[in-house]
């Protein structure tokens, strides 16, 4: 049996991992983040990987990843590997997520490959304002990845949001259903389950 997969989308900040991580608390259901198959960089120097794009599809290996949902989808128990953002590389270890009911996939380009998007039975998009998305992210890569803010203000400008506008804002029109960041979470995930659960009783086929 498989198993299936929610996919969550949406630009830096909107929201995207705490909606992932209260639908896995109501559901049970384990988060894959797409963070984990960025490209390992430890063959440059650091300075250099710092300077890397890492909001445009390309950052990321979509081999991997497209292998190890399709694994997923049809009930095999997948590694995902462990990415460290403050060295910018691939580290030891891996997360083995085995197969269930549902897994949960959260990240920028969830919806952005029609390869991935065909193994999700249930697309989400989480939408808003890029001025909070900003204030979210530059909050966050202080707090966690050891950032300082003129390099996340330079990062956002030069990268992030250019690179939303043309890879992440556009797939909205993929989505299943349609979340604003700022919403209640309660709110949210319910409306989230009804659309699955509505799928799962109109078994519906994959798309």
């Amino acid at each position: 049996m498989g198993t299936r997969l929610i996919g969550i989308a949406g630009p830096s900040g909107s929201g995207k991992s705490e909606l992932a991580r209260w639908l896995a608390a109501t559901t049970g259901a384990p988060v894959i983040s797409l963070d984990s198959y960025y490209r390992n960089l430890s063959h440059l120097p650091l300075e250099e990987r710092a300077k890397a794009n890492f909001d445009e599809p390309a950052s990321l290996d979509e081999s991997l990843l497209f292998e190890q949902f399709l694994a997923l989808s049809r009930g095999e128990a997948i590694d995902v590997p462990h990415y460290d953002f403050s060295c910018h590389t691939r580290v030891a270890g891996t997360q083995r997520i085995e197969p269930g009911e549902s897994v949960i996939i959260e990240g920028l380009f969830t919806l952005y490959w029609k390869q991935l998007r065909r193994l999700l039975q249930t697309s989400v998009y989480v939408e808003l304002e890029d001025e909070t998305c900003y204030a979210r992210r530059l909050a966050r890569d202080v707090r966690e990845r050891g950032r300082t803010p003129e390099s996340v203000e330079r990062q956002y400008s030069t990268t992030v949001r250019p690179m939303a506008e043309q890879y992440i804002w556009p797939t909205k029109r993929h989505a299943d259903v349609i979340i604003r960041g700022d919403s209640v979470l309660e709110e949210s995930v319910a409306t989230v389950l009804g659309f699955v659960r509505g799928r799962a009783v109109r078994g519906s086929a994959i798309r």
